[in-house]
């Protein structure tokens, strides 16, 4: 079951689905795993409308399912769906990457504020590959995650920016649960982010691309070794 993290009266539904998707992410909520509105509504001492607002919505973004009678559980991800993830988040990026780079230099307006804001995203990418070299999964996912939604954000759709999220999410929730039991990530975890950053601050798109795909290679081989022992 989750923990005993404090829920405040305001935007409960939001705040509950954050809550147990960081519990998924984490690992504490395993693929599988069931409970009802009701174990969750007690867990957090709050009814069960928002609560289930909160399960409809994680159903939603594919990380429960629901089970007829039963209430929810944790959707189980295969190595053949990561692969899925990978192929959709490929064909995401590539759209980023061209937005990012044809829109830059257009003025020195534009040209400086495309070197500003990817500074920001560098600065964040630093703290993730900090995270990623440690082995430290759980800060790595969050820092991550915080590069990607930024980065994607300067594309401008809000819609894409949202779709990529929602597939990074599902990928690390896949990532996690393969590797669950694993003691020891330190300098097994992808640590490329400020090198993407560099290739986009120089607006090449074939590097960025390889970067990328070199990621996606590493992440899936390092599934693959644990999934054959």
């Amino acid at each position: 079951m989750p923990g005993n993290r404090a829920v405040t009266r305001s935007t409960l539904r939001q705040q509950i689905a954050d809550a147990l998707r960081d519990e998924v992410l984490a690992g504490r909520l395993q693929p599988g795993q069931e409970f009802t509105v009701k174990e969750i509504a007690e867990q957090y001492g709050v009814s069960a409308t928002p609560v289930r607002e909160a399960l409809v919505d994680l159903s939603a973004q594919g990380l429960l399912d629901a089970v007829q009678h039963r209430g929810f559980e944790v959707r189980a991800y295969s190595l053949d769906d990561y692969r899925d993830m990978i192929d959709a988040r490929s064909l995401v990026t590539d759209e980023i990457f061209h937005r990012l780079i044809d829109g830059a230099g257009k003025t020195a307006a534009d040209d400086a504020r495309h070197t500003a804001t990817l500074t920001v995203v560098r600065r964040r990418g630093e703290e993730a590959q900090r995270a990623a070299s440690a082995g430290d999964l759980n800060i790595l996912i969050g820092y991550d995650l915080r590069f990607w939604r930024e980065l994607s954000a300067l594309h401008g759709n809000p819609y894409l920016a949202d779709f990529l999220h929602r597939l990074r999410v599902q990928s690390w929730v896949c990532v996690v649960q393969h590797l669950r039991g694993v003691t020891e990530l330190k300098g097994r975890l992808w640590a490329g982010h400020t090198e993407l950053v560099d290739a986009l601050a120089r607006r090449d798109h074939v590097a960025a691309h390889a970067v990328v795909t070199a990621y996606n290679r590493h992440s899936l081989a390092l599934l693959e070794r644990q999934a054959a022992g």
